[in-house]
Formats: C-alpha cells, sequence, structure tokens
C-alpha cells in the first residue's frame, strides 16, 4: 500500500535593516535548524513554503522597504506560492496593530523580544543551552556579536528605544562562550554591536565593564581582529580607548556616530554634548591612539536645522577629517520627542545637505588614502570578484568602509585568510595593492 509522504517545511529567512537584525536572524535560523527545518537566508525559491520577514522600521525609507516586501510575499501566498508568512522585528514591534489590520495575509507578527513565541507557533522549542550558536549568514571569516539589546539614551530623533526597550547587557561568560563557538566555526574577527557600546555592563554590574568584555574575548583562541561599533561620544569612557590601545587584537577603529556639530541642534536632539566637547573628546582619543579610523554618522534636515547650523557642520567635518563619514537626512518619526516640532527643513533640501557633505568627505577620504600609498597592511580578505582579491585593514568595516584590491593575475591569496599587502594606488574610497 502506498503512503503519502510528509513534506518537510522549509523556511525562508528574509532580514531587512541593520546588522543587530542579522544577528537576532541567525539565532532564529540556529533555532528553526535545531527544531528540525531546513532554513535558509535572504532569498526565497520554489519549494520553501514558509517565509519569516525580519523588518527595519528605524526610518521612512527603511519602513517603506519592510512593508513592500511583506506585501511581495503577502502577493505570494495569495498566488500559492508559499502557505505561511510571518512578521518580525522593529517594524512589527512598533506599528503590529495597523500591519494587523492592513495585510491580513500575514500569519502572525512578532516583535523584537518575541523569539519565543515565534519558535512556539512554528511547533520548535526554545533552546536555552543554544546560546551562543548561531546559523552564519555572513562570510564564515567574521561575524556580528550582539553584547546588549536596547537604549536608555533619550535622543529627541530615535525611535531604537520604542523598538528595542531599555538597555540590557549580556554577561561576559556568555559572550565569550559566544566567541569560541564563532571562533570554532572559523570565523577571525568579531565586530562588537549595540545600540550604546559604551553603557555596557551598568545594568548588570553596575559599572561600564566594556575594557573587561575586550579583554575576555582576545583570549579566544582563533580570534585575531575585535571591532568596535556605535559608542556615544557624551561622557565617553577614555578607558574604552586605552584599552584599544593596550590590545592588539583590538583593531584602531571606533564607529562614534555624532549625528551633528551645532551646538543649537545638538541641544534640540538631547545629545548633550557640545561642538567644543566633541572636538576635545576627538583630541584626546587620538593622543591615545594615533592612527585610530573614527567612523561616525551625521544626520541633515532636523527641524528648525538652519543654513547656519549646516556651515558649522561642515566646517566641523573639514577640520576633524574623519577617517569614514556617512549621513542620514532626518526622518520625522512618531511618539519620538522630536515628532512636536515641525519637519520644516524640505526633503529636497535635506538630500542636498547629505550630497555635499559626503562630497566634503570624498574630498578628505581621497586626501587620506592617497598618504597610504607606499605603505604596507595587514588585510583581510573577503571575496574575489571581478579579477579582483578584496579584503579590509583593521581600519575598515565591512561593507560601510574602504577596500583593498589586490589583482588575481599573478597572485593567489584564499578568502577568509590574512595577508601584508604594500599599496601602490588609491581612489576615494579604495586602496589597490600587491602581495608582500
Amino acid at each position: 500500500m502506498k503512503t503519502k509522504a510528509i513534506k518537510k517545511d522549509k523556511v525562508s529567512v528574509i532580514t531587512l535593516g541593520c546588522s543587530k537584525n542579522l544577528v537576532d536572524s541567525e539565532v532564529l535560523m540556529s533555532q528553526l535548524q535545531h527544531g528540525g527545518y531546513d532554513v535558509q537566508h535572504d532569498k526565497w525559491n520554489k519549494g520553501r513554503n514558509i517565509v519569516i520577514v525580519n523588518t527595519c522600521g528605524f526610518i521612512d525609507r527603511a519602513k517603506e522597504e519592510s512593508i513592500n516586501t511583506i506585501l511581495d510575499y503577502a502577493d505570494a501566498k495569495n498566488a500559492g506560492k508559499i502557505e505561511k508568512l510571518y512578521v518580525t522585528g522593529c517594524l512589527s514591534q512598533r506599528y503590529k496593530d495597523n500591519l494587523e489590520a492592513e495585510i491580513p495575509e500575514v500569519d502572525a507578527f512578532f516583535g523584537t523580544l518575541e523569539l519565543p513565541r515565534l519558535l512556539k507557533t512554528l511547533k520548535v522549542d526554545y533552546q536555552h543551552e543554544l546560546i551562543g550558536e548561531r546559523f552564519l549568514t555572513t562570510p564564515v571569516h567574521y561575524a556580528y556579536l550582539k553584547i546588549s539589546e536596547g537604549c536608555n539614551r533619550t535622543c529627541s530623533f530615535c525611535a531604537i528605544p520604542l523598538m528595542r526597550g531599555k538597555h540590557i547587557s549580556r554577561t561576559i561568560e556568555d559572550l565569550v562562550a559566544e566567541a569560541k563557538n564563532l571562533a570554532g566555526q572559523g570565523v577571525k574577527e568579531l565586530i562588537l554591536i549595540a545600540q550604546e557600546l559604551t553603557f555596557y555592563g551598568l545594568d548588570i554590574y553596575k559599572k561600564r565593564r566594556l575594557p573587561e568584555l575586550l579583554a575576555e574575548l582576545s583570549k579566544v583562541d582563533g580570534i585575531e581582529w575585535i571591532r568596535l561599533h556605535y559608542a556615544y561620544p557624551a561622557q565617553f569612557p577614555l578607558e574604552i580607548i586605552d584599552a584599544i590601545a593596550e590590545n592588539e587584537k583590538v583593531c584602531h577603529y571606533l564607529d562614534m556616530p555624532l549625528q551633528h556639530a551645532s551646538d543649537n541642534i545638538l541641544t534640540a536632539m538631547r545629545r548633550n554634548i557640545t561642538n567644543a566637547e566633541t572636538l576635545e573628546l576627538i583630541s584626546k582619543i587620538r593622543a591615545k591612539v594615533p592612527d585610530i579610523a573614527i567612523r561616525t554618522t551625521m544626520l541633515v534636515g532636523f527641524p528648525g536645522e538652519t543654513e547656519q547650523d549646516f556651515e558649522d557642520l561642515k566646517t566641523f567635518i573639514e577640520k576633524v577629517k574623519f577617517d569614514r563619514l556617512g549621513v542620514f537626512t532626518y526622518s520625522h518619526e512618531e511618539s519620538t520627542r522630536a515628532h512636536i516640532q515641525a519637519d520644516d527643513v524640505p526633503q529636497e533640501l535635506k538630500e542636498e545637505r547629505a550630497a555635499e557633505l559626503m562630497s566634503i568627505q570624498e574630498q578628505i577620504s581621497n586626501e587620506l588614502n592617497q598618504k597610504k600609498v607606499g605603505q604596507t597592511f595587514k588585510v583581510l580578505f573577503d571575496r574575489k570578484e571581478g579579477g579582483y582579491f578584496i579584503g579590509r585593514t583593521e581600519f575598515d568595516s565591512p561593507e560601510v568602509d574602504n577596500e583593498v584590491l589586490v589583482p588575481a593575475k599573478g597572485a593567489y591569496v584564499r578568502v577568509g585568510d590574512f595577508a601584508n599587502v604594500k599599496i601602490t594606488s588609491a581612489e576615494e574610497f579604495d586602496l589597490y595593492g600587491e602581495l608582500v
């Protein structure tokens, strides 16, 4: 007698937004795998009957991308191409009720801290013993390590605390265990991420303990680079810079979003720091680690931003000469403190100001890169593409920073390996070199 085969559920997890979301997806996929599911990431193809969209709700463009992605898969469900559609992440956390009413094709919505409930819906038991195990979606030689969740800061433009909640640190023991698991998978570079790195440890240890965490992570065999992302500048603990200077595994790199440099706008943003204090902080950091690469982010078009405020910002950027800089245009987010103000800078002007800042930064980056010609750097190679092996120095983070290109013709290096490269030429955002 013939029996009907039981079809195995196959899941596609689609991740939108930042690296913190990516880590959440990796944890989710690890739990699903151990629960017996066939899982893939960031793509959907025929035969995948369940789709989970991990959304971003940070700014208007991110929200629009998330909604459009959900609608695309809702259409796929209506067409019979998938059976189940679930939505999680920041957008779902913030707008769950509205989304349920507007997109009934979604089988269930889950918030940012509802992983156990999502797993239960898929008939998978949340396994606490899997903490530290991840389904890596990055190249195997680097991985993000989320050291805390949420944020206690009160920046007037930011909706992150509404979606991610208050700051919650993970223990040093859990993070070291995860780092060992990642190293066992071949990870050589850890990129520490948090909404606010400098607060690490305050909630569970009653004091800031990022330097101690860095010291413990550096003891993990196989880890060669540790990189720091997202530090708040006000009352910045310089002990972190001491840890960077003293620990050879910690990259001379710091991602510190400053958002603005006009005192008027910094006050309105509730950033708790002035232009002069910021300049003093950067001077102290560079005195302790002269070759440190500082990456920052600026926000233009905040309510009330005048031409003089923007000129102050341009002058600041030209004076400091950041190694890396990104720019966002202001997004008027409901339920934030800034939302009660008029969004009075036209979008076209916001875009013009953003483009002008990036033009300034392009010149700065080119100037700094030309100084690297003739120097030799340790490079970690991420991929081979278009006739080049492409990698990064310790001064560059994946996807957002400069890259080093080595012609593949006549040279060979394995992806995921380190090699010394002599820089032979440079452009605004790329370096070219040869293996030493």
